[in-house]
């Protein structure tokens, strides 16, 4: 993960690199030399001074300046140069190795350098064939269509640090369901002709290459408008090509009144997701029948998913939208790793099914659909309370909230109502305990031979403990005393009692 966080502040600002020379009073090279004898000060200070010593020295500018170089250039070229391949490894693992990981590493990398083992494995992806290509072309053009022809009515997101309220239309349930029910009509017509979507299963090495290929050059498309045609004010450069290609230059960019993150979030990610475990159920049902694992786990995801798109409006107030910033981190992820990553339980079922019986798969059937509802309920209730101003019941009591100020950067004052009663009286980020419960459920059905359906649950439990610290550093800039009147009434970060 990289921490963004001094990053955003740095755009806000507009500091670059050189920008930051300026206000910490050096040019390159007097800055190189300062900072060797601040580290190296910093570093007497620590053998000295101890805790303190330690203190001083994080908080030198020399320190400050390697800090922003890490988290603004290293990290992001590592993941840039990493990531991509990480769902050709789930491909490999799955169709190679018998969805071993042990047996992937031993094939890949014990006789040869990482570099080596990365390109022998990329050497057997196939280049994406005319009909997947032919496939993909028509279902993002679909979905765009869509976007503009189904009804819904406007809604506005929050107001933008720059003052702006960004609209959108909300026909986004209407989209899922109609897109869901083209799938399963098109598959039940076309099959006895011999058209199944099970070639997605098929050919799903040229779908990662195709989406992957795509994704950059479309997230350095995103790059230089956000640079040269912005959408809206909120925009701007850092001043570092490398972490403007990885974070972004816009908040909320548009290309022909189709709002980006949107389509790649939702409309292309989300709707793709739903429609890739779909596919595997069908070649499932092609290879082996019924399968009561494949059932359970397609089942759960596609109830979370249809509880997405009805919420849909609801996520325009999340973190994804409101800071995260249109650029690899977000559109690539939403691009590529959503159906390489998220549907890696059911990938792994096709080719490995597992017979739970009528108790187990009910039980985490049951389970899964119990965390649905917590999940459904928490975003609800904050939802309902931001609705009404507060004019509303939670759990039966009136909510128990800090009506917390802050600015916009042109010193306009709002006003935001932080929950502290429901869910939310629980832990500060309390939803996120059913999604990663949800995440179990789907996933537990393979049982335990191998690592490799539990590849989305570890990275959820790595990415939504990560985003409690950056929401909480969010909110700590953004409502300041507030922020901490509300964690003095609900001390817990995620798991009550625990974290």
């Amino acid at each position: 993960m990289v921490d963004t966080a001094e990053a955003e502040q740095l755009i806000r600002q507009g500091l670059g690199r050189r920008g930051m020379r300026r206000a910490n009073g050096s040019n390159g090279r007097s800055g190189t030399s300062s900072s060797g004898r601040e580290l190296s000060a910093g570093a007497g200070d620590v053998l000295s001074e101890g805790i303190q010593g330690y203190g001083r020295l994080t908080q030198s500018p020399g320190l400050q300046r390697l800090k922003l170089f890490l988290n603004m250039t290293v990290s992001p070229i590592l993941l840039i140069a990493f990531v991509p391949n990480l769902v050709i490894f789930i491909w490999f693992t799955v169709v190679h190795c018998d969805g071993s990981y042990w047996t992937m590493l031993t094939k890949l990398f014990s006789q040869r350098s990482i570099i080596t083992g990365i390109a022998d494995m990329w050497r057997l992806v196939n280049t994406p064939s005319t009909p997947v290509v032919s496939i993909l072309v028509a279902y993002g053009l679909y979905a765009l269509v869509m976007m503009r022809l189904l009804p819904g009515k406007m809604v506005k997101g929050p107001v933008t640090p720059k003052g702006n309220v960004p609209v959108y239309k909300d026909n986004g349930f209407v989209y899922y369901l109609v897109t869901l029910a083209l799938f399963w009509g098109l598959t039940y017509f076309l099959r006895p002709y011999g058209y199944t979507p099970s070639i997605i299963y098929d050919r799903f090495d040229e779908v990662l290459f195709a989406l992957n290929a795509f994704s950059l050059v479309f997230c350095l498309f995103l790059y230089l408008k956000g640079l040269f045609a912005p959408s809206s004010s909120d925009s701007g450069s850092s001043g570092n090509v490398i972490f403007d290609y990885y974070w972004g230059t816009e908040l909320y960019p548009r290309i022909f009144g189709f709002d980006v993150k949107l389509f790649t979030n939702c409309r292309f990610g989300m709707m793709g997701w739903a429609l890739l475990v779909c596919v595997h159920a069908v070649k499932s049902y092609e290879l082996h029948g019924f399968v009561d694992s494949m059932f359970v786990s397609v089942a759960l995801q596609l109830i979370y998913i249809t509880k997405f798109f009805w919420w849909e409006a609801g996520y325009m107030s999340t973190i994804d939208i409101m800071v995260d910033r249109a650029g690899f981190y977000i559109c690539w992820g939403c691009l590529v790793y959503i159906p390489g990553l998220y549907t890696s339980p059911t990938f792994y079922m096709v080719s490995q099914p597992v017979i739970l019986g009528l108790p187990l798969a009910a039980l985490f059937l049951i389970c899964g659909a119990v965390a649905i509802w917590v999940n459904y309920e928490a975003d609800m209730q904050k939802q309902m309370v931001r609705g009404s101003n507060g004019n509303c019941l939670v759990w039966g009591r009136k909510p128990e909230l800090i009506h917390a100020r802050y600015c916009l950067e042109n010193g306009q004052e709002k006003e935001s109502l932080l929950l502290a009663s429901g869910w939310w009286g629980m832990a500060r980020h309390f939803h996120y305990v059913p999604e990663i419960t949800l995440a179990l459920c789907w996933s537990i059905p393979a049982l335990f031979h191998n690592i490799l359906p539990y590849s989305y649950l570890i990275f959820l439990v790595i990415l939504l403990v990560h985003r409690t610290f950056r929401d909480d550093e969010k909110c700590a800039r953004k409502y300041g005393s507030f922020w901490q009147q509300y964690c003095k009434k609900v001390p817990h970060k995620m798991v009550p009692y625990l974290f």
